[in-house]
């Protein structure tokens, strides 16, 4: 095998013990996912991305380690905000805690496909079609503008989403407690419950993060004017996939803190802008140094947690609670 085919074998050797170890030992069926153990998961995530990262620079170098650590750290800071559109969901649906894990666990899944799909369309077409890295500029300085005006009034709520409506024309819907069902039969009748129904549009939400992050890496790791190396697409690949495989305790952590961070919306949103302006100037030969970037994206997602711990935004939605949080 090559220097290459060997770097992804020991990656997914990685991530197969990783996903035994985190879902057969640290979340045994039935048991409760304290804050605690959610922090040490979350740690545990956190620890193996960094290790991996620490690979990357022992077999490849600074380079490809530094950009694979922007990477993930971007798209773990995106994966926070999307743990508050997951929290509203489950909100919404009254999702209890062992129906939760579940429905995560799979849409997780379908996160990873989901980004390995988006990831190859995306580097094919820039590949393909340079001039195609000048668009993703563009859509993330609109998305960045958009995410940072964004108001509380603009609220995802998830009874009036489309994939919601499409559901409830298209199949039965129950109210009935789901208990770890997703489909339900009675008098003769097939119907969905609501775990079914989160699992749906956990999927669908998945796709619009999906949209989203790709250009953010792509932004980050390709450099216009210079071809993708083999290196830069595992380090494109990985970042993504370790973000995702995160989501589960990291949601756990964040659902009593869903008001903490009322902020971090704008960091990432300028960090976006950024990105976005950093693949645009490139046309202009440009060229905006790496370590710039993670000075950039370090004080701002910093700075908006900062400024979101010790100023509070006033009439913030309440946290998700199902009744079973301890400390």
């Amino acid at each position: 095998m090559t220097h290459d085919q060997w770097t992804y074998v020991i990656f997914g050797a990685i991530l197969l013990v990783a996903l035994v170890f985190d879902l057969g030992l640290l979340s045994k069926k039935g048991e409760q996912i304290t804050i605690k153990k959610a922090l040490y998961q979350t740690l545990f995530w956190v620890g193996l991305s960094l290790a991996f990262g620490g690979y990357l620079w022992v077999d490849a170098g600074s380079g490809p380690a530094v950009k694979y650590i922007l990477a993930y750290l971007m798209e773990w800071s995106l994966s926070i905000d999307n743990i508050f559109v997951f929290i509203l969901i489950f909100t919404f649906f009254k999702v209890n805690e062992d129906d939760a894990g579940r429905a995560l666990l799979i849409g997780i899944l379908l996160a990873i496909v989901f980004r390995i799909i988006f990831i190859a369309v995306g580097i094919e077409l820039v590949e393909r079609f340079s001039w195609v890295l000048y668009i993703f500029g563009a859509f993330l300085v609109y998305t960045g503008i958009k995410l940072f005006s964004k108001g509380d009034e603009e609220e995802f709520n998830p009874g009036e989403s489309k994939i919601y409506q499409i559901i409830t024309k298209m199949f039965r819907v129950t109210s009935e407690p789901a208990a770890g069902k997703y489909i339900i039969k009675r008098d003769g009748k097939t119907f969905l419950t609501s775990l079914a129904v989160v699992v749906f549009i956990l999927a669908a939400t998945d796709i619009v993060f999906a949209l989203d992050s790709i250009p953010v890496v792509l932004g980050v790791v390709k450099e216009v004017g210079k071809e993708l190396t083999s290196t830069d697409t595992i380090v494109i690949y990985s970042s993504n996939i370790f973000a995702v495989l995160g989501l589960r305790s990291l949601f756990f952590l964040m659902r009593g803190a869903v008001s903490k961070f009322d902020f971090l919306q704008q960091g990432i949103a300028i960090v976006l802008v950024f990105i976005g302006l950093k693949m645009l100037v490139e046309f202009f030969h440009i060229h905006v140094p790496i370590w710039v970037s993670l000075l950039v994206i370090v004080a701002c997602l910093g700075g908006s947690v900062w400024y979101s711990i010790y100023h509070a935004r006033k009439n913030t939605p309440p946290d998700y609670d199902d009744g079973s949080m301890s400390e």
